[in-house]
């Protein structure tokens, strides 16, 4: 797949990716734009069996199981289908925790952008000023991490439009599976990604890394003083009453009612199937370990989006997309053309093994939907039925369900990308925890 065929993969509303895997303000740190403690809206009762129906579809096309959240025109609405651990009866908790991927990148991201707020963090300063010790080329800047412009080698592995591929730190297959409590530092994925060439010049092109992600989080502690997970409690979570969200560093335990993701891979030429709820999500630090639901998640994005987090001139530069990949700081802002709305959508979607998470929004806020699905990695559902169900999820949210809606903006050479079945091993989004 070129890099240009896959730009259009993401920014074409990004709905193959569910399938799988700021100026200075008053007061103080955290609080200038986040107000007072935000209490979760509650769900409005109502029966919406077109929002039922779709995300039963999708669990028939082969998802172990999936979680909804939707905030529309008609309704706040919340729904679950499937299973939520493979050999039981009970369906997965309707708000149960899940890993996120990395939609941790728009966490990561606002908190930078807050930092440059308050004056500590210069937003187009190169990023070694501020980790000199880093070995970071110092044409990369902070703006480039946030944006995926720095061209750093992606430590989970980079792979070019000739098929070649330069392979990144165990992420698969039964390597990984026994080895997935294993704790990997973030200065240590930081030297393993700068060990290998970069892709290009910084600032001279667009490629998804998740070691600048990485980088941003050894930038926060570095300008705090305090680890990533505390800093997201002081600035985010805690005002924002995300109680069921957490940065869990090495932390294994999804804690609390959850749905269960699976690995599926080769041992001795048998298959074997294995429970990945549990596992370090070190290996994959401030790019994508954080843990959430479907409720703090529409939380969020609604704080962000509704000016809440970040002054008006910082947001507009966290939403203004990139001309290759429509990614801007954090988000991907879907322009009125590349999507079944007519209008801008902005997202961020995630996956890691056996989880998949989907974050959609207007630009004002007004509509959004929150997705999570759990799944056996490596096993993929029939990719016509998924993205049919797909399309007719998204145009019913934010197309007012018109027929033929989401399929008009989505064209036929999009397909289901393999992030979510790593095991292949031989997509450019593989082990990419996008």
């Amino acid at each position: 797949m070129s890099r240009v065929r896959m730009s259009r993969v993401f920014r074409r509303a990004g709905v193959a990716a569910l399938a799988f895997a700021l100026l200075a303000g008053a007061g103080e740190p955290g609080t200038a734009f986040a107000g007072s403690r935000v209490v979760p809206e509650a769900v409005a009762v109502q029966d919406r069996p077109d929002l039922q129906e779709a995300i039963q579809t999708i669990v028939d096309s082969g998802i172990t199981g999936v979680q909804l959240r939707v905030h529309d025109q008609r309704s706040d609405w919340v729904g679950s289908a499937g299973l939520r651990k493979l050999g039981e009866a009970a369906k997965p908790p309707a708000d149960g925790r899940f890993r996120v991927g990395s939609v941790t990148k728009t966490f990561t991201a606002t908190v930078v952008l807050q930092l440059v707020a308050e004056g500590k963090i210069g937003l187009d300063a190169p990023a070694a000023d501020y980790l000199p010790q880093s070995g970071v080329d110092r044409r990369v800047t902070v703006r480039m991490l946030l944006q995926h412009t720095s061209g750093l080698f992606n430590f989970t592995g980079e792979y070019y439009p000739d098929g070649t591929v330069v392979p990144g730190i165990p992420w698969s297959g039964k390597e990984w599976v026994d080895n997935r409590f294993h704790t990997y530092r973030p200065e240590e994925l930081v030297r393993f990604a700068l060990s290998k060439p970069a892709r290009f010049a910084p600032g001279t092109d667009w490629s998804y890394s998740n070691t600048n992600y990485v980088l941003a989080r050894l930038l926060i502690e570095k300008v705090t003083g305090r680890s990533y997970a505390a800093v997201m409690q002081q600035r985010l979570l805690g005002p924002l009453g995300l109680r069921d969200t957490s940065a869990p560093g090495t932390s294994p335990a999804i804690l609390g009612p959850h749905a269960h993701g699976y690995y599926r891979y080769q041992d001795a030429g048998q298959w074997k199937t294995v429970d990945i709820a549990r596992q370090n999500p070190s290996w994959i630090s401030s790019a994508g370990d954080m843990i959430s639901t479907t409720r703090d998640l529409h939380t969020f994005f609604s704080a962000l989006l509704g000016g809440r987090l970040l002054p008006p001139p910082l947001l507009a530069e966290m939403l203004k997309p990139h001309p290759v990949s429509d990614y801007g700081l954090g988000v991907f802002t879907l322009r009125p053309d590349s999507n079944c709305s007519g209008t801008t959508l902005i997202n961020h979607n995630g996956g890691v093994q056996g989880y998949a998470t989907a974050m959609y929004s207007t630009l004002d806020g007004s509509r959004t939907l929150e997705a999570s699905l759990t799944y056996v990695d490596a096993v993929v559902p029939p990719a016509e039925a998924m993205q049919k169900a797909l399309q007719s999820l998204i145009s019913e949210v934010f197309c007012d369900g018109e027929v033929g809606g989401a399929e008009s903006a989505r064209s036929t050479e999009q397909t289901i990308p393999d992030s979510c079945t790593s095991s292949a091993g031989s997509s450019q989004y593989s082990g990419r925890a996008w």
